[in-house]
């Protein structure tokens, strides 16, 4: 079967899904939006069959698609997962973060569930050959029985941490985590246009007894391994007989009790992007639920706004977690402004 996909979002990570589903059969572009015009009218002139316009509610409107896939800034979310629903889209395929807050991403799920759609989220990196190594390393218990998984990342919050959650809780089998504590300093990057603190710890505690150790930010450790700054994250998982980690830059390396090993391994989206789409296919015919899909995506965003809120009222915040204050206005005015060291 054919699904028509609509797209919003037409800059880099939009035009990347682009041509993926333009590669897939299972797929049609009917729709591509953007606020830029010439960037839409740019895509327009690729896919010439699709309709484009800079007004994602008329794209929404005109085309009736199938899947809804959008690649905006994070503020966008809530309007969109409602257009998308008043569309009556059988998918909505989106860029991570989930939400900003966890009120948000309470109304976006009570929107989707509330009318049986799929949703899918781009954590897409596990699709890469080196995250799959380590993950087939951990299954196959040659590190023994893991005890702590761990996920860093010298990029901020909003544009990294929901990743290296999400990696590291497949590592320990997406098992339910009960409590998180977080701690956080710095408030520059609240500017950015993925507001975040400059640095963000957490630590998990799931209910297989394993524990989580995430960090991202300014202050993370360095992946000294890995040249390319956005690339320097390392999510593994530590076991009784040793440890298998990926480099998201570098491969992947572990000590087993059958020895030392290690293998190659980058990311890349012409690698990792075709099977994240043939898998919304395959998910939409019946045959299996997307590995990203967004009830898994949603629960690494709680707790990453546990670990906000954690920050805040300075103490273990239990899962789920319910409505409550903005995490990011609450972390901003709990963060300390910085002052300027002093001389000598």
């Amino acid at each position: 079967m054919t699904y028509t996909v609509a797209i919003a979002g037409l800059g880099k990570r939009g035009m990347h899904h682009a041509e993926a589903f333009a590669a897939n059969p299972s797929f049609r572009i009917v729709g591509l939006c953007d606020i830029d015009e010439a960037r839409a009218q740019a895509a327009k002139e690729k896919y010439t069959d699709a309709y484009a316009t800079t007004d994602s509610v008329d794209m929404l409107t005109k085309t009736k698609p199938d899947v809804f896939c959008f690649c905006t800034l994070p503020t966008l979310r809530l309007p969109l997962i409602q257009a998308g629903v008043d569309a009556g889209v059988q998918m909505i395929a989106y860029e991570k973060p989930v939400a900003t807050s966890m009120n948000e991403a309470l109304e976006m799920y009570k929107l989707m569930r509330g009318a049986g759609i799929k949703s899918v989220v781009s954590h897409q990196h596990r699709y890469g050959e080196h995250y799959q190594k380590v993950k087939e390393i951990i299954a196959s218990g040659a590190i023994g029985r893991v005890h702590t998984v761990y996920g860093h990342a010298t990029g901020w919050m909003l544009h990294m941490m929901t990743h290296m959650i999400d990696y590291a809780s497949w590592y320990n089998d997406y098992a339910e985590a009960e409590w998180v504590v977080g701690q956080a300093d710095g408030t520059e990057k609240f500017s950015d246009n993925h507001p975040s603190p400059d640095y963000i710890a957490a630590l998990i505690q799931f209910s297989n007894g394993v524990r989580g150790i995430i960090e991202c930010g300014a202050g993370a450790p360095d992946v000294p391994e890995v040249e390319a700054w956005w690339r320097k994250c390392r999510v593994g998982a530590q076991g009784t007989e040793g440890f298998a980690e990926v480099l998201t830059g570098g491969g992947w390396r572990a000590v087993t009790r059958d020895g030392v090993s290690s293998g190659p391994g980058n990311m890349d989206y012409a690698h990792d992007m075709p099977p994240y789409i043939q898998d919304m296919a395959d998910w939409l015919d019946g045959k299996k639920v997307h590995p990203c899909n967004g009830e898994t995506a949603y629960k690494g965003f709680e707790i990453m706004m546990a670990a906000c809120r954690s920050v805040v009222q300075r103490g273990k915040v239990f899962l789920p977690l319910g409505p409550g204050e903005h995490e990011l206005d609450a972390l901003k005015k709990a963060l300390p402004v910085p002052t300027a060291q002093p001389a000598g």
